[in-house]
């Protein structure tokens, strides 16, 4: 209650503080006719482009209303159709969300990264802490596509190739998920990739599969067994919960155990490298000829664009 006073306060605050500063640029602009003085007209018309600025954000804000859009995000990417150069997309991917994270200044912890045997990652999952980043990361559920010239391929042929991303919300502490230990299969395993001499001779890593809904995490990444245990228990309550959410909201434990296949015709956006250079959502039909800077983390137009989208969407009271 005490977080969703706070979201309150800040809308009704900055709504207020954008009237204020409206009435303020309209008594300046009566004067600046008044007197002819064109710097205090130019000043009016500055303060009335801030306002607007501010009005955009406040509605971009209001439309991340969700009970968990607030919060922090867990980031799952899985390789899919393509083989080496379906890896090598999906750590493409992965350095994508990142350093969008990077640009909001979010914290990114990675639970746990398998790497491909020739180039790039099967899988990873990693946490992202920062305002909104759910809200906004959920743009980002789907599976995306990727078109370019295989760097791969020795005879230098075009390629297409898929990778999947999985946003659920970092739940907190004080929202219960209940969890029968009877439900749960935990195995230990030795932790692959750098980390040291203690994290590679040791079983350190720990797996656990939730049975009744066949839900798997796991972590690797910390030094201690008890450690990786503790933070794959919070991803399970994450991933528990948002299984439960997918009930509630209608298409259940359907999306939650049947996943999209991760191939044609199944993607939310595609990233065309060759023959042309262009980013396509297929939510939205918003392209973009910024491939680099998309693929390098700017993905702010992609994301309000379908996020407005969607609201719109959404049945209104």
């Amino acid at each position: 209650m005490l977080r969703t006073k706070k979201q309150l306060e800040q809308i009704v605050t900055g709504y207020d503080a954008q009237l204020r500063a409206l009435s303020d640029a309209e008594v300046l602009l009566e004067l600046a006719e008044e007197a002819s003085d064109e710097a205090s007209a130019k000043e009016a018309e500055s303060s009335v482009a801030n306002v607007r600025k501010a009005l955009d954000d406040i509605e971009f804000k209001r439309m991340l209303s969700g009970d968990l859009d607030a919060g922090g995000a867990i980031v799952q990417i899985t390789a899919g159709a393509g083989g080496v150069d379906a890896s090598d997309w999906a750590q493409m991917l992965m350095r994508m969300v990142i350093r969008y994270a990077d640009r909001k200044n979010w914290k990114v912890e990675v639970l746990d990264e398998a790497p491909a045997e020739e180039a790039g990652i099967k899988s990873a999952t990693f946490m992202v802490e920062g305002d909104y980043a759910y809200g906004l990361l959920k743009a980002e559920n789907g599976v995306h596509r990727l078109v370019r010239v295989s760097p791969f391929d020795a005879n230098g042929r075009r390629q297409t190739s898929f990778a999947a991303v999985t946003v659920t919300a970092d739940i907190d502490d004080d929202i219960q998920v209940d969890i029968n230990e009877g439900d749960l299969r935990i195995d230990t395993y030795r932790a692959g990739g750098a980390g040291g001499q203690h994290v590679n001779k040791t079983d350190s890593a720990v797996r656990i599969t939730h049975l009744p809904t066949g839900v798997v995490v796991q972590c690797q990444n910390e030094r201690s067994q008890h450690a990786n245990k503790d933070k794959a228990f919070k991803l399970l309550r994450a991933r528990l919960y948002d299984y439960e959410l997918a009930k509630r909201e209608a298409k259940a434990a359907e999306d939650a155990k049947n996943r999209i296949k991760i191939e044609w015709g199944s993607q939310i956006r595609s990233y065309v490298l060759f023959p042309y250079q262009q980013v396509n959502d297929h939510r939205t039909e918003l392209k973009s000829s910024d491939v680099s800077g998309v693929l390098d983390g700017d993905l702010d137009e992609l994301i309000r664009t379908y996020l407005l989208k969607a609201a719109d969407a959404q049945p209104k009271n």
